[in-house]
């Protein structure tokens, strides 16, 4: 029987806005039932989270799923660190990228694929100055009249 198309889709709104995204990979999480049936329903922010390396393993750090209603005592904690799973080549390279100065790793879309699971997009990001946020802007205003005026 297939399943039908999940409609969780959790953006990082101002990852595209204050950062550079240069590579992209999905990541699977490893979650508590709790918290995935507080994903499905939606209730979670990637916001101001951020991804970080411990002993050779990815973890995202300050993430925020809501607590489940029908949780009972054995309910998750809110803002857990979370591990990432990627393949080694990919572990590899990430550690690599970001030992670099400015480098590092955000989340972008949390989403439940079609198996049911949840999925994290997660980027190599190099942050933005000023000026470049005010360009970014200026294109996004741009576009904004041309479709507008057509």
């Amino acid at each position: 029987m297939p399943r039908l198309k999940s409609e969780v889709r959790i953006k990082n709104k101002k990852a595209e806005f204050q950062f550079f995204l240069i590579d992209r990979y999905m990541a699977g999480l490893v979650l508590t039932g709790s918290e995935i049936k507080s994903i499905r329903e939606g209730k979670a922010s990637i916001n101001e989270s951020f991804c970080v390396f411990i002993q050779n393993e990815l973890f995202i750090k300050n993430m925020y799923i809501a607590e489940y209603s029908h949780g009972s005592a054995f309910n998750h904690q809110p803002r857990r660190d979370r591990k990432l799973l990627l393949n080694k080549r990919e572990l590899f390279r990430l550690q690599e990228k970001v030992k670099e100065k400015g480098l590092t790793i955000i989340p972008v879309v949390l989403f439940i694929d079609e198996n049911g699971r949840a999925k994290l997009d997660i980027a190599l990001a190099k942050g933005k100055k000023l000026y470049d946020k005010r360009e970014s802007l200026k294109e996004k205003d741009m576009k904004r009249q041309l479709q507008r005026l057509s």
